[in-house]
């Protein structure tokens, strides 16, 4: 008799019979009590008025009605939490019954049940189970202390059951093991900023012995939390991969594309110099052809795993092309997936087997996915130079077929790769051109009307062609009524006297008729153009367009090593990560692959290199940070904020090369042979002079003996390029305080206001102290000098070169941006002097092959005039010597950043007109601590020898 009658209505009085049957003194009775108990429950009738007779069933030895009624104990518990305290003492009691399957039952559902009020009565069962003698009881536990840290975490550390689930990942069960695991990552991930899962690779070790021998669900938690371990070396990412490396035979697909994920992310460590690296691709494989047999749905969470897989590591599977050949009886989303795969492996091995494919495909019934094999021969062309011209042949042939859908394809991809092969292919336009009418979908007008007139030149009727899309302009989408706009203005541009009616209509079309914003303005932009500046208008149309990139779908680099990282779950099916769609910040880690070994070589292969970029270099998919207009377009031009100095863990200036970038300006006067830096356009502003040989008065300045030396006034931004404001300025150091010293001249015929000032970030984190104050309107040919006052806590990157300096200022009219370098001494500080014993440590712990030498000529000071002058400026005098006739000056100063630099200068008295100078350079906390981290740039000019450099990595009070 099956247990359909327990869901038959029954008679009135229900409950009440229930109750009744549910107290019998005969089991049996009891127990088809309970059984329709639990049928009124799944049916969603409400019997939490049978709770505590639910409850008097619990004490019974038949491990049947104990399951129904711990059922029933789960579903009623939240909302009956002062009656589910009665059931406590069974628990306790069922913890320690000989049975181990009861005691499990026991403990399993203890976590089940959410009642705040019970849950520390079961630390003590629960604390017993997780010590149990059988196996089967302790993973069950283990699971337990998982739900009871969701229900009150604080009560679960303090109780120590997370130590003991740590303990529990050495237990000699597998299982045992693996639940432990589960259990212990579900609470890390939950909080993220604890180290519950501190592997190691004694740990390590456990969890791989254990992987053998435990079943598939426990294999998969294993693999994950491998994943997330970091080795040591390339050493243990070999051991861990020749271990991990069977479970790709297994038959469970989960469990090969989390040892997949564990490959790949282990791989980043192995330098493809190695012989395992080869087996390692070799057996990647079969696994994942394998998973392209099973049913359509994990069909298509495999392939979107290979398309990461392959945007990785294409040399994977670029033996592998005909499995994602598509087979007749593919659902649509299995086919659009494996066209996007083969378009990724195509290769000049195997174009022409993919090309025949892709043809064979543009016949289809399924109008999506001929859309989708159109457009992918387009970008075979594009990827595949050496086949572009067949890709070519065969989109022709598919116009010729005139299947509406086919041909549109067709030319809107031809249209791409006329971008990627100019003054190639052109000779199809004609054919194309006879294929106008029947457009009718916006992209492919829009193609259509891009070539028309990017080649107006070579196509005789262009303007009848363009004139025809325009009688219906109001009734064309956006894209279209745009693409129209330009391309007669391109035509106008080349034809001018024959088009030039036909350019006043769009233009009033497009200014004047038109409710679209963006139409409109692209309208007013050509007119003011055209009737200002006809030969500007041509150079901005007319302009030379960059080549279009083959794989401009590829996903961003670091967001794809972490999806990397997330193989076999739902972020490597939607391709996003995990915070892009999981509601609030639990459980959410952003992961990234390990940092590849010295010995390992870039992760790009050739196979995905753009075309005609160098082997391993990768496609800039974002723009590189820190260029000009990139940082101080976003760059808030109000009055700066004073903040805390920086720490020196977020200065990022590790291996900074300060005689190679910026020392070398300093000691670079006139006469002085230096190294070559980046230059500065002109346009940016001249470089303001500050070498030694300035401060030595060899160059003409304003400084004195007595004071630092401050260079002469330089025009930083001209009055050209900054409508009619003219800057110039200098940099000065005085009493610790470091200024800007400005002049503002306003030679435009209006008046200038609002003035603000803010700098890029660069290599000192100068930065405004104070705003910048002009008190007056600036009136024509009015001249005013401010003096900005600068501080050293603002943001660090290093610049090229070194001392180099982006500001952008603002006023009523414009932002406007220029450059300029400041001169080092101005970094330098007053409390700059070393201890003589100190200095004498240091320089004694500097390898000889640790120094610059520099040679200064044509200085005609003394010993001791130099001295003086130098500290003038903070460069310190800590010994003097004369040595077979020569003077020896030992000096040191120190930057605003806590570097301290050692110098020793030789001077013959009988021959001042040849100085020698020899730097070492050193960032220490204490000036003893001098590891060597920079290497050298090599020797550039005449008279310089550049030699290692000393650097440390912290510095006193900037920790």
């Amino acid at each position: 008799m099956t247990d359909s009658k327990y869901f038959t209505t029954t008679k009135k009085g229900e409950i009440f019979e229930l109750k009744a049957e549910l107290n019998s003194d005969k089991k049996e009775k009891k127990k088809e009590a309970v059984k329709k108990v639990i049928a009124s429950m799944t049916v969603g009738k409400d019997v939490s008025a049978l709770f505590p007779d639910v409850v008097n069933c619990m004490q019974t030895d038949n491990l049947e009605l104990k399951k129904l009624v711990y059922l029933y104990l789960m579903n009623y518990a939240k909302s009956q939490p002062d009656m589910a305290i009665m059931a406590v003492n069974t628990f306790v009691k069922d913890c320690e019954d000989p049975n181990p399957l009861i005691r499990a039952l026991a403990v399993r559902t203890m976590g089940c049940i959410r009642v705040d009020k019970i849950t520390e009565y079961l630390c003590e069962p629960l604390r017993k189970c997780l010590k149990d003698e059988d196996p089967y009881v302790r993973k069950t536990a283990a699971v337990c202390v998982a739900k009871l840290h969701d229900i009150n975490a604080q009560l679960v550390e303090d109780q120590g059951f997370l130590d003991t689930l740590k303990d529990l990942i050495s237990d000699s069960n597998p299982m045992v093991v693996a639940n432990a695991v589960a259990a212990l990552s579900e609470i890390a991930e939950s909080h993220p900023s604890s180290n519950l899962l501190d592997l190691n690779p004694q740990s390590i070790n456990k969890l791989l012995t254990a992987l053998n021998e435990c079943t598939e669900w426990g294999q998969i938690f294993i693999l994950d939390c491998l994943a997330n371990y970091t080795p040591k070396d390339d050493r243990e990412a070999q051991s861990i991969c020749e271990r991990v490396t069977p479970r790709l035979s297994h038959a469970n697909s989960a469990v090969v594309l989390s040892a997949v994920k564990v490959l790949m992310k282990f791989m980043e460590m192995l330098s493809k110099d190695l012989d395992y690296y080869g087996t390692l691709l070799k057996k990647l494989a079969p696994p994942l052809v394998t998973l392209l047999s099973a049913e359509p749905e994990l069909q298509y969470v495999a392939l979107r795993n290979i398309n990461l897989i392959v945007q990785k590591r294409p040399e994977i599977l670029k033996h592998e092309m005909k499995v994602f050949f598509v087979k007749y009886n593919d659902p649509i989303y299995v086919k659009l997936e494996k066209l996007d795969i083969m378009i990724r492996l195509a290769s000049q091995a195997n174009i022409a087997q993919v090309l025949a494919e892709l043809k064979e495909y543009a016949t289809e019934v399924d109008v999506d996915f001929v859309r989708k094999a159109v457009r992918a021969i387009g970008r075979c062309a594009i990827k595949v130079e050496q086949s572009a011209e067949r890709c070519v042949s065969t989109l022709l042939d598919l116009i010729q077929t005139k299947v509406n859908y086919v041909v549109q394809e067709a030319i809107v991809v031809i249209k791409d790769i006329f971008r990627k092969y100019p003054n190639k292919y052109e000779s199809v336009i004609a054919t194309l051109c006879e294929n106008l009418d029947s457009l009718d979908e916006p992209e492919a007008r829009a193609a259509m009307i891009w070539i028309v007139g990017e080649y107006a030149e070579r196509i005789d009727n262009a303007d009848e062609l363009l004139e025809s899309f325009l009688e219906g302009f109001h009734d064309e989408s956006t894209q279209v009524q745009l693409q129209l706009l330009t391309g007669i203005v391109k035509l106008f541009l080349k034809k001018p006297t024959e088009t030039q009616e036909l350019v006043q209509q769009v233009l009033s079309l497009a200014t004047q008729d038109s409710d679209n914003p963006d139409l409109r303005d692209r309208g007013y932009i050509y007119w003011r153009l055209l009737s200002t500046d006809p030969v500007a208008a041509k150079e901005v149309v007319l302009a030379e367009k960059p080549l279009i990139s083959e794989e401009t779908d590829l996903i961003e680099p670091t967001l794809l090593d972490e999806l990397i990282c997330y193989i076999g779950t739902l972020a490597s099916v939607y391709h996003k990560p995990p915070s892009a769609f999981v509601e609030g910040g639990r459980g959410v880690v952003h992961k990234s692959l390990p940092p590849r070994t010295a010995s390992s070589e870039s992760a790009e292969s050739p196979e995905t290199a753009p075309a005609g970029a160098p082997p391993g270099e990768q496609p800039d998919v974002i723009p590189a940070q820190g260029d000009l207009l990139g940082d101080l377009l976003n760059l808030d031009l109000g009055p700066p904020v004073s903040g805390p100095p920086l720490t020196t863990s977020s200065v990022q200036m590790g291996a900074v090369d300060l005689l190679g970038g910026g020392l070398d300006s300093l000691i670079g006067g006139t006469n002085f042979v230096a190294p070559p830096t980046a230059a500065v356009p002109a346009s940016l502003g001249a470089p303001i002079g500050s070498g030694l040989s300035d401060l030595f008065d060899l160059t003409s300045g304003v400084g004195t003996l007595s004071g630092s030396y401050v260079a002469p006034k330089a025009v930083w931004l001209p009055a050209m390029k900054a409508k009619g404001l003219e800057i110039s300025g200098t940099f000065t150091r005085q009493v610790g305080s470091i200024s800007m010293d400005l002049q503002l001249t306003n030679k435009a015929l209006q008046v200038m206001t609002d003035f603000a000032i803010q700098f890029n970030r660069n290599s000192f984190g100068l930065a405004p102290a104070a705003p910048l104050q002009v008190h007056a309107p600036l009136s024509p040919n009015q001249t005013v000098e401010i003096s900005l006052p600068l501080s050293t806590v603002g943001s660090v990157m290093k610049m090229e070169p070194l001392n180099n300096l982006q500001v952008a200022v603002k006023n009523n009219i414009d932002v406007f941006y220029f450059s300029t370098l400041y001169p080092l001494h101005i970094l330098f500080v007053e409390d700059g002097k070393m201890d003589r014993q100190m200095f004498l440590a240091t320089w004694k712990d500097i390898p000889n092959e640790n120094e610059a030498q520099f040679q200064i000529r044509d200085c005609p000071l003394n010993a001791e005039a130099v001295s003086s002058k130098l500290q003038s400026s903070n460069i310190f005098t800590v010994a003097k010597r004369n040595v077979e006739g020569q003077d020896m000056l030992y000096q040191s100063l120190k930057l605003t950043n806590g570097i301290w630099v050692l110098a020793e200068l030789r001077i013959q008295p009988g021959n001042p007109s040849c100085t020698d100078l020899e730097v070492s350079r050193s960032l220490s906390l204490s000036p003893s601590t001098l590891p060597s981290l920079v290497s050298c740039p090599g020797p550039h000019a005449p008279h310089v020898s550049c030699l290692h450099s000393s650097l440390g990595l912290t510095s006193p009070g900037r920790l």
